[in-house]
Order: structure tokens, then sequence, then C-alpha cells
């Protein structure tokens, strides 16, 4: 994908107004740690990992925001913050706050902001994390770029968030130049996994909850897990395997199936096939479904849309299998293959059953 372009230097002088004096002492860059019955959402500590850069280049501190009940889990959670790279953390324990609402949460995290003053807040875009930041953000009446898929901090220490745009048909990069915190969502496995410490630690500041059980409009009555075991569980596989419509119809999703099986992978499909019918929505890879950063990923007859390309380019190899050697998948694919995906499919099933001593799946 072509790299956004910037804004000339004297067009973003032009869109610059003197920054309020209310906002010239936000400095520090913050990360929301997402934590969800217990358990941290990955995207927290890819979060953690770029905001480890941001905050290097701005030469200030890196800060992670933990909300949540009093709970051995909560105490972990902010461990696990300095292991990733926090220099302070922000916290926020009380009962109401075990399950995410909006309005608790809202104010708890605008109220830290309001008192401690973050130049740059970002958050995953996971459905807790879309909800909570678009409050936050209308609360604060600040700027708020959400499904980032790079962040970067430009020549006037300013954040440039780079999104799609128009479908998916351009690159846009947003400044939010004259309100702060600057915000940010950005994809669970957009940013790369960074690798913990556990030799760190850091500076703890608690903050108390304000609000009363009984002015919280909200109440959490059960929770209704939508997850099963047969679930796609694309974003964090090592290997997937992925068709298009030049698999030619449904049937033929088999031959991407047994060769992920074969793997002991994932197995995906293009936006288009959804919407064909022939797979289910938890199966899509793209800006509009899952984004994935396997080692391997194999794309059969898929053309190379942008919106594809947004959501596979972070693998460390993509082989692409197309008949079309103008395919714009060739132009982001490690290794391409100008060939039939129905005849090259099982061949490659076949050769890797083999080699890995596993049993050819029948056709």
């Amino acid at each position: 994908m072509a790299e956004a372009p910037k804004p000339p230097a004297a067009s973003r002088a032009g869109m610059k107004k003197e920054l309020p004096e209310r906002f010239r002492d936000y400095k520090d860059v913050w990360v929301f740690i997402e934590v969800e019955r217990g358990r941290v959402h990955p995207v927290s500590w890819e979060l953690m990992g770029e905001g480890r850069k941001l905050a290097d280049k701005l030469g200030c501190q890196l800060a992670a925001v933990v909300i949540g009940p009093k709970a051995e889990t909560t105490k972990r959670a902010i461990k696990q913050t300095y292991h990733y790279g926090a220099d302070v953390c922000y916290i926020v324990e009380h009962a109401a706050l075990t399950d995410y609402r909006n309005e608790p949460y809202t104010q708890v995290l605008t109220n830290l902001v309001d008192t401690h003053k973050p130049e740059i807040l970002l958050l995953g875009a996971t459905p807790l994390g879309r909800d909570l930041a678009g409050s936050v953000a209308t609360t604060l009446q600040t700027g708020l770029t959400a499904d980032a898929t790079e962040l970067a901090i430009d020549d006037d220490m300013c954040l440039g968030a780079t999104r799609p745009t128009f479908g998916g048909t351009l690159l846009c990069t947003i400044y939010s130049l004259n309100h702060r915190p600057q915000m940010a969502t950005v994809r669970p496995r957009v940013m790369a996994m960074p690798t913990p410490d556990p030799s760190l630690s850091g500076r703890m500041v608690w903050d108390s909850f304000k609000m009363k059980e009984a002015d919280i409009i909200t109440k959490v009555l059960e929770f209704v897990s939508d997850n099963t075991s047969k679930d796609a569980n694309l974003a964090y596989a090592d290997i997937v395997v992925a068709g298009g419509m030049g698999l030619r119809n449904e049937g033929n999703l088999r031959l991407v199936r047994n060769l992920a099986q074969v793997l002991g992978g994932e197995w995906g499909c293009s936006r288009p096939v959804v919407q064909k019918g022939w797979a289910t929505a938890d199966r899509q890879i793209g800006q509009t479904g899952n984004t994935i950063r396997p080692r391997l990923y194999i794309a059969a007859g898929i053309s190379g849309a942008i919106q594809h390309r947004v959501g596979v380019e972070g693998a460390d190899l993509i082989v692409a299998i197309n008949t079309d050697p103008n395919a714009r998948i060739f132009d982001f694919a490690h290794l391409g293959v100008v060939a039939d995906a129905l005849t090259l499919l099982p061949a490659l099933t076949e050769a890797f059953a083999r080699r890995l001593g596993a049993r050819a799946l029948a056709s």
C-alpha cells in the first residue's frame, strides 16, 4: 500500500492555529488497557508497544490506564502494564466498574484526562473501545481518528493517524492540531505485539470513583457469551489460508479449508465471498473483517483490493495465487504464483500432507 501523502508543511501551518493556552501543559502518551471479565484484550499490549515508540519520539512518558474492580485480575493487569513499557499506571478500582458500562467508564476516563492531561490517548478498536472512545472524545470535545492503521509523530510533534477512507480506496492521515488529547482507536493485530520484559516496573497513580451505583442508569443483569468453540480465531493464527471469488463457487472453499487443516492453521475469505453467502462474517479478512498478522498467509483467488490489503499486510510472508498476472495482490505479496487455485490448492495440500506426515484429506 502506498504511503499516505502528508500535507505540505505550509499547508499544515495554515491549518494549525495557536494551541489554546489550556492545552499547553498536556503531555505524555496514554493507552487504555481493556480489561473485560478478568482478561486483558491483546490489542492493549499491541498499543503499548506502539505507544512506547510515540512517547520516545516526543520525549515523554508512556502511561497505562486500568479501570476495573478491586480484584486479583486487576492487580495482574497493572503489573503487566510495566512489562509492556509503561512508566506510570493510572488506576481506578471500584466494585461498580466490574463490568463495562459506558456511563461510569466515560466519567472515569474523562476525569483522569481532565486531571492529568495526556497529549495522546489510544484505545483498541474493539466493540468496547469504540463505544468508550466515541463517548470520551465527545465529552472532551476533541478529535478522534477511528480504525487507524498507522500512527506517527510529524515534524511539528503532532500525532498523525492514518486510516483508509472512501470505502478503502484511499489512505488519509488525520491530525487533531488544535485540541487535546489527540485520540485514536486501532484495530487488533494492526500493530505488532511487543515482547514483555518482566524486570520492568513503574509508578502507580490512584484515583477515586465518584459515582454512586444508584446514579448509573445501565445495569448488568447477565453476561451471555457469543463465543463458541467453532468460531474463527483468525486474528491470532500463525497460518491462514484464504479464498476469494477466483474459487468460482462455494463448494470450492473446501480446498482452502483442507490446506488450512493440513498446515494446522485457520481459513478465511475475502469480503465478496461473505457477501455471496458462501462463508460467515467471522471468516472475513480485511478492513471490515479481521486484521491478521500470521507468519504465513496464503491467498487463493483473491484480487487484492485495498480493503483486503489493510487486513493482511502485517503478515510475515504473503503467498498469492491468482490466474491474473496483473492482479493487485501481486503488488504486496512476497511470493506470487500465476496459476489456477483450483489446481494448485489440492497439489499443495497433498505435498504438505506428505511432508508433515499428515493424512491427506479426501476431496
